[in-house]
């Protein structure tokens, strides 16, 4: 007892020091190879246009006119510009204005405190697109830009940033604002992502614990069990800890995962040692351990080996975060495979236990699973044709629902409920978007854009993103040249030199600290920035699709050619990487898995019979989430690999007792019911302890994570459904 409760001790305080150290990385990189084409375009844009990590804060005010707000505002951009990690600040207070004078254009502040207020609105009126960027309506509200550097050089230092800004936004506008844009919402999904996986840890445990409860069979057995659990994931920790690894929204589920695998484990040990001990009273202790071990080792190493396939198939998605999570899922299994072992044979050794007189701590009594598993196996054999009939109908039926079942991820569903999500909300119903794209459009002649025929065509372009209702505030060269035509009218004449135009726009850009990027330095290439608002990347797939149709309707496309950039452009690639990720890894893992009950089983006529119901829990997935509407995102992506291996677990316990049963003479009825009779206890505890897992993991507070656990929970269930039932009728039917 003294040495369970020291390892104990040791297991809880290398726990606490792993969870200080633990990192937590839910940045651009986790979700693209860096020799991805589209994210290396989407670096390059950063670097030539400036960065879309745009932190919005929009600041509550009486009169957003009024001059103290913006000299308040004059000396906030002082202090955020010096930052190593800002480009450039943009507000009311830096805003500026052309002004044609001298055969030159001449910026002048937006803001002056001599204008009256009638004669600021009138100013502001001229330049829409962008003045409803910097006040609202009402002016109530003034918004600040912090524009960060590209996202290679803000990386590894993203914790630091936000503090930086909220700390000198609070001090110039206390209490007053709201903030959002992509810094923002990354560290509330880094932030959510800590937070929860300590939750769900703890949670897991206690669940764990009172489980164990009722499902072992003896009080003596708790102690090292909790250890074989804990012990193992402590462990695996460490590890991630020592070699810098960090947790992001798909990892963080490992440690869940890795607890319920781990007393499935410990349980179905402990089951075929109790009930060898009852058989075999008279046996000395340490031949039933061997016994039992040796009894054990092999369908618990298949499961592992099946269960370790499903998640390895994850190392040929395209995304690194599951790549990641595949690989360190897979040596977590490993680990808990080989310690569970080690920690109850360490334990088993120092007990001595009365097998006759044992019982569980706690019993339900109205709970009797000796008549449910007598009860199930006389159903199985009376009612086997009405089983496989129904059973293949549902197959059929999932395999309708499989084409049905869309794939969309909404980002709005990766993000918990809070502070961050209703600044969103806040920021999003004033400005249409929270995010930009930078549309540039580039001449393939070497011609200059300033022509009148391109201004005519942008002029048009630029008429259907403005009709565009995902689209808001769209910012080019024609804001511009709209301003100036109701004050100097003659700058675009036909008979202007546009040598001299050129030159004058150049100065525009000179800088290079412009917050909208409106050409290219040589005039070859023009951009449109435009404000799109956090979408599911189905609507973002079509957005974009939408704005190449515009061009293609408003330009000649043998004379230019366009580019769309930003976040939003590479997170709508999402939708084919979750659609490879399912076809690769499901594939490989049926094939690798199918090969390992063939070898297991050495028999081909068999495996088909086994296989077959191991499919219908995925079938039945498809169903549930084409009836319910959920979609397969960067969550629920993963999801067919892993309860693959799952569903195959109990199966194999089964199949083993079954195999090992064909010395005895009999039918494979009779061979199927004492199998079922044999492991139906531990396969009732094991998927108890699988379901209760996962659905600890439903109750995130992210949406997208808590379908994941719900939709495992309801697959690990049928998959137990499907080994009582239809796997038993399948074999007694056509096993002969």
């Amino acid at each position: 007892m003294g040495c369970n409760n020291h390892a104990i001790y040791i297991v809880s305080f290398i726990r606490f020091s792993n969870c200080k150290n633990l990192r937590v990385d839910n940045s651009l990189s986790i979700w693209f190879l860096e020799d991805n084409p589209s994210y290396k375009a989407y670096i390059d844009y950063q670097e030539q246009f400036g960065s879309d990590e745009i932190f919005i804060a929009m600041l509550n005010v009486e009169n957003a006119l009024d001059s103290i707000h913006i000299n308040k505002l004059r000396q906030l951009h002082q202090e955020i510009d010096s930052l190593w990690f800002v480009k450039t600040s943009f507000s009311l207070a830096t805003a500026e204005y052309p002004i044609y004078n001298n055969e030159r254009l001449i910026f002048d502040q937006l803001y002056n405190s001599k204008r009256s207020e009638k004669g600021l609105k009138s100013l502001f009126s001229k330049l829409p697109n962008i003045s409803n960027q910097l006040v609202t309506d009402d002016f109530k509200h003034l918004f600040v830009y912090v524009q960060l550097n590209p996202t290679p050089d803000i990386e590894g230092d993203r914790a630091i940033i936000l503090p930086e800004i909220e700390t000198y936004l609070t001090k110039y506008f206390p209490d007053a604002y709201s903030l959002t844009g992509a810094p923002v919402l990354n560290e509330a999904y880094s932030r959510g992502i800590y937070k929860e996986s300590l939750v769900f840890g703890i949670l897991t445990i206690l669940v764990i614990a009172i489980m164990l409860l009722f499902l072992l069979p003896d009080r003596k057995y708790l102690l090292m069990s909790l250890c074989a659990v804990a012990i193992p994931i402590t462990l695996l920790f460490g590890i991630i800890t020592s070699f810098g690894f960090a947790l992001n929204m798909i990892s963080m589920l490992i440690p869940t995962i890795l607890l319920v695998y781990s007393v499935s484990d410990a349980v179905h040990i402990i089951n075929i040692y109790h009930k060898e001990g009852l058989l075999r009273p008279e046996m000395p202790g340490f031949k039933l351990l061997s016994l039992s071990i040796r009894k054990s080792f092999t369908p618990c190493f298949y499961t592992t080996l099946t269960t370790i396939v499903g998640y390895f198939a994850l190392y040929l998605s395209p995304l690194p975060a599951f790549k990641n999570m595949g690989l360190l899922t897979c040596a977590g299994l490993l680990l808990s495979f080989v310690l569970v072992y080690v920690i109850l044979i360490i334990g088993l050794s120092f007990y001595a236990i009365n097998f006759e007189t044992s019982k569980p701590i706690i019993r339900f009594k109205v709970f009797n699973s000796e008549a449910i598993i007598v009860g199930l196996n006389r159903f199985t054999s009376n009612f086997k044709n009405s089983i496989i009939m129904f059973s293949s109908s549902l197959i059929v039926i999932g395999g309708i629902a499989i084409t049905k079942i869309k794939i969309d991820t909404d980002s709005l569903n990766l993000l918990a409920e809070g502070n961050a999500k209703q600044d969103l909300r806040l920021i999003e119903s004033k400005l249409n978007g929270s995010s930009r794209l930078q549309i540039n459009i580039t001449t393939t002649s070497n011609n200059s854009i300033l022509t009148k025929d391109f201004i005519n065509s942008l002029e048009v372009f630029e008429n259907k993103l403005q009709s565009n209702g995902l689209l808001a505030l769209p910012v080019s060269v024609l804001s511009l040249k709209s301003f100036l035509e109701q004050r100097t009218p003659m700058l675009f004449q036909s008979n202007f030199d546009q040598e001299k135009l050129k030159g004058m726009l150049a100065e525009t850009n000179q800088t290079g600290e412009s917050f909208f990027t409106l050409f290219s330095e040589d005039f070859e290439t023009a951009g449109v920035t435009v404000n799109v608002k956090e979408l599911k990347t189905s609507e973002l797939e079509k957005l974009i699709s939408d704005i190449s149709k515009d061009f293609e309707s408003s330009f000649n496309t043998n004379d230019y050619s366009l580019d769309i950039q930003g976040f939003s452009v590479v997170f709508a690639q999402l939708n084919s990487f979750i659609l490879e990720t399912q076809f690769k890894s499901f594939f490989a893992a049926f094939f690798v898995a199918f090969i390992a009950i063939w070898i297991f089983i050495k028999s081909f006529k068999t495996t088909i019979l086994v296989i077959i119901p191991n499919l219908l829990p995925l079938l039945m997935l498809a169903i549930v989430m084409f009836l319910f509407d959920i979609p397969l995102d960067v969550s629920t992506a993963m999801i067919t690999p892993i309860m693959l291996g799952i569903s195959m677990d109990d199966t194999i316990h089964l199949i083993y007792k079954y195999k090992r049963t064909k010395a005895i003479k009999g039918s494979a009825e009779l061979r199927i019911n004492k199998a079922v009779h044999y492991t139906g206890g531990a396969l009732f505890s094991t998927t108890i302890a699988l379901v209760a897992g996962f659905l600890i993991i439903s109750t995130s507070a992210v949406p997208s994570v808590s379908d994941f656990g719900l939709l495992c929970s309801v697959t690990v269930a049928m998959a137990l459904i499907t080994d009582i039932l239809f796997l038993p009728a399948l074999l007694k039917k056509l096993d002969k």
